[in-house]
């Protein structure tokens, strides 16, 4: 297989984003998170923050609801929808300048055809979970409460823009648990993966 981007789809609070942005410091390869964020603010004229909050996040308590909401009578699309379109459009060409990192917006579904994408799940145990958001953000009484909305919000809004389950190890190429591994060591091992697929293909 040969890999030239790698997606990296995460739980809240298990370090997906740091095994990004560290995995592209090692690769030497650009790390998309933020840059997408203010891309498709450009392309919609949506506040930066909106876009990080509803950019992967179902804003509706249950399924039902975000199903139908605030969606256009006439053209059927809500904001969420038209974020959701140009969120891809900036993934699809950010993905056209060569090798990268890019961390949730369902990446991994949004490059489904392309046959040189790794996409990857990071997950870990809730005490490693809870330790990392308390220590990044405080307020541990609300630490479980956030952790239950948070992915809560992200499984919705991925089933309704995929069709697919969040975190079902089917839907990877590789699911790697932090709390076990470390994130340094899950590091190591996606740019081992990345560096012998490199090396297939110069053979």
């Amino acid at each position: 297989m040969s890999v030239q981007i790698i997606t990296i789809s995460r739980e809240f609070g298990s370090g997906g984003r740091e095994v990004g942005r560290k995995l592209a410091e090692r690769l030497n390869i650009p790390f998309y998170d933020k840059e997408i964020i203010e891309k498709t603010a450009w392309k919609t004229g949506f506040a930066e923050e909106y876009i990080k909050n509803q950019g992967e996040q179902a804003s509706a308590r249950n399924w039902f609801e975000y199903s139908f909401s605030a969606r256009n009578q006439v053209f059927g699309m809500s904001p969420e929808d038209f974020l959701f379109t140009k969120q891809r459009e900036v993934i699809e060409e950010l993905s056209k300048q060569g090798s990268c990192v890019i961390v949730g917006r369902c990446a991994d579904f949004i490059l489904r055809e392309r046959k040189d994408v790794l996409n990857v799940f990071i997950h870990s145990d809730i005490s490693f979970r809870k330790k990392r958001i308390t220590e990044i953000y405080g307020e541990p009484e609300h630490t479980d409460k956030m952790l239950r909305d948070i992915d809560k919000k992200r499984a919705f809004h991925y089933k309704y823009y995929t069709d697919r389950t969040w975190g079902k190890s089917q839907n990877y190429d590789l699911t790697l648990n932090t709390s076990t591994l470390g994130i340094d060591h899950c590091v190591e091992i996606l740019a081992a993966l990345y560096h012998s697929a490199l090396n297939k293909d110069g053979e």
